[in-house]
């Protein structure tokens, strides 16, 4: 679902998207836009675009939820700055300039969201050789050779981002950049491979689906809950 009145009249991050997830994403801040509860405290102290980030992606967020049957509730921050979903859900939340999502989904269907979106602009390059392993500058520099059209650093952050949001609510810990080995992969799809113990990340991996539109990078994980088959539980 997008809210495109005064902005783009654009769906970015749906096409990204299995139907077991329900997104909600808007290019403006509604006037409308409130917050509900505790978040009025949680979001004292804020400057003035911050708290409007901060509104229209819980905006986002009560209507996704509300797709999925789940009333009105305050979305408050974890210990890392991560929003705290209703029990029973999993989700992710993502704001850049002129544009704000939320994407989520049951816990009993997905084990984990991350969504990340940037401006379609280069990284400064003392940025780069932060965020970048040098398999990952070595495949980057293969990629904008080919297509230099695409803002390959900004798109490989913006996938490191979508990975710590996936990671963080499995592990409860920090996930560093040079962490997560991503490979860009064809058809818009992205493979991270992560560089610590991950237990509770079956296979030890995220796949994600990545997109360039309406100047926006948008990277999305939806890692799907594994079910273990009734015959083989003993």
């Amino acid at each position: 679902m997008v809210d495109g009145a005064g902005g783009y009249d654009a769906d970015v991050i749906e096409k990204l998207l299995p139907p077991s997830v329900a997104a909600v994403e808007s290019f403006i801040d509604p006037p409308t836009a409130q917050l509900l509860g505790a978040e009025v405290a949680a979001a004292e102290g804020f400057a003035s675009g911050r708290r409007q980030e901060f509104v229209t992606a819980r905006w986002c967020a009560r209507r996704a939820l509300a797709e999925l049957g789940i009333p009105p509730t305050p979305i408050l921050r974890g210990e890392r700055g991560e929003p705290r979903w209703p029990d029973g859900i999993v989700g992710s939340l993502t704001h850049c300039a002129g544009y704000r999502a939320a994407v989520v989904g049951r816990a009993d269907e997905v084990l984990s969201i991350g969504i990340d979106a940037e401006p379609h602009l280069p990284l400064p390059a003392r940025v780069v050789s932060t965020i970048a392993l040098p398999s990952e500058v070595e495949r980057l520099a293969g990629l904008r050779a080919e297509f230099p059209e695409v803002c390959w650093d900004r798109l490989l952050f913006t996938m490191k981002e979508s990975v710590y949001k996936a990671w963080f609510p499995l592990a409860g810990s920090w996930l560093g950049f040079d962490q997560a080995d991503i490979t860009i992969e064809s058809g818009n799809t992205f493979h991270a491979k992560l560089l610590v113990p991950a237990p509770e990340v079956p296979g030890g991996e995220f796949t994600g689906s990545w997109l360039v539109a309406e100047g926006l990078i948008v990277a999305t994980i939806v890692k799907p809950r594994v079910r273990t088959p009734a015959h083989a539980v003993r």
